[in-house]
């Protein structure tokens, strides 16, 4: 359903652009996001970007981390800027679907390395 790219190896302070690409379009999707999970910490939700456009963050992205949806090209983006080690994570994408807010669908992850 959805397939997420864009991760790699970076430096402190480096930027990164991920991709989550819907093969099959997003018009069944309401809200779309990224979560990510480090090891041996628990998933954190990263941003949320809902069918509209509205935003949302989680606080530790200190406004460093940016997310929009082009409808267009099928595809959500989250940027990163200024990262950091504890940024080190595996980064997977998401999508509600608007006909049962209870079903999410989930793209493979993508790591993103942040080393000093």
């Amino acid at each position: 359903q959805l397939q997420a790219s864009g991760g790699g190896a970076v430096q402190v302070g480096g930027s990164l652009k991920l991709s989550c690409f819907a093969p099959g379009g997003v018009n069944g999707f309401g809200t779309m996001g990224w979560y990510r999970q480090a090891p041996g910490k628990q998933r954190e939700l990263v941003a949320s970007i809902s069918r509209g456009g509205a935003t949302k963050y989680a606080d530790s992205m200190d406004d460093r981390f940016f997310i929009f949806r082009d409808n267009g090209k099928h595809t959500v983006y989250l940027g990163m800027n200024s990262l950091k080690p504890e940024d080190t994570a595996t980064y997977s994408c998401y999508a509600v679907s608007i006909f049962n807010d209870r079903i999410k669908y989930w793209g493979q992850g993508t790591q993103v390395t942040v080393s000093s």
